[in-house]
């Protein structure tokens, strides 16, 4: 649906993490009215109900998931059932009766429990600021092909985490800069470089608010069945620590997540 450049602006100042919400109803409700462009006035009048029945849409948790679906190319691993997987042990722990016990102020967005889903290291769906963020990861192996030394994998490679021993005629990775994209891979013309570990990394403690902080990355490389096994215990970790709404990252100290990594220890 087209939409007009005061709209446009309007909807851009909407908090980024209900802006989505807020303008797929603005759309719904204008298409309901027979429209087949959004104004300015069909924004405001849609935020203005959107506010104020703001209670009725919470749910306890938020669950995000990038472009990747949508036919995206920069995909390090195709996880289209994972979020259904993640959303169905978070129903299970019904986090919003938890929330309603434990807030002792009206819900509001910011109190429910956000996990992201980004299918490859760009990140779109922003899991550096949440909860739990799971990053797809394909990371790169080296064969006894020959190198040619092409350098294509230098040049597909942004994180300048490859170079080229020319003396051994092979190429080296940095794991230290490597981000696990898997743009190496496909762009290897040899065979020299190919698919290695692959799987999710992932990230915990993430927020915004007055207080924000980044997530912290647990080390290694996890698969489906470990990356739900670390979502169940986190979040009975929440549920045992939070006692008046404090965020995950406002109770996860160093020590917790130091024994999270040990356990889950690659």
């Amino acid at each position: 649906m087209k939409w007009t450049r005061e709209a446009e602006d309007t909807i851009k100042k909407v908090p980024f993490f209900v802006r989505k919400r807020v303008k797929a109803r603005v759309e719904k409700e204008a298409s309901e009215a027979g429209k087949t462009s959004v104004s300015l006035s069909d924004v405001k009048a849609t935020q203005a109900r959107y506010l104020s029945s703001m209670k009725s849409e919470i749910k306890g948790y938020q669950i995000e998931t990038c472009f990747g679906p949508s036919g995206c190319p920069n995909r390090a691993v195709i996880s289209d059932e994972l979020s259904e997987r993640i959303e169905s042990i978070v129903k299970n722990e019904d986090l919003l009766a938890f929330l309603e016990q434990t807030v002792k102020e009206d819900l509001k967005f910011h109190h429910e429990f956000r996990i992201t889903l980004a299918d490859c290291p760009n990140a779109c769906s922003q899991p550096q600021i949440k909860d739990i963020g799971i990053i797809g990861a394909c990371a790169p192996a080296l064969t006894d092909e020959a190198c040619t030394l092409c350098e294509a994998c230098v040049t597909a490679c942004k994180e300048e985490a490859i170079r080229l021993d020319r003396e051994q005629d092979c190429p080296l990775i940095d794991d230290d800069r490597c981000l696990s994209c898997g743009k190496c891979i496909s762009a290897c013309p040899t065979g020299t470089i190919v698919e290695g570990k692959k799987g999710y990394r992932i990230q915990l403690g993430g927020k915004l608010g007055r207080h924000p902080q980044l997530a912290k990355e647990l080390p290694g490389i996890y698969d489906q069945d470990q990356v739900l096994q670390i979502v169940k215990n986190c979040l009975h970790f929440y549920k045992e620590n939070s006692k008046h709404g404090e965020r995950f990252g406002q109770i996860l100290t160093p020590a917790n997540f130091d024994a999270i990594a040990a356990r889950y220890k690659r």
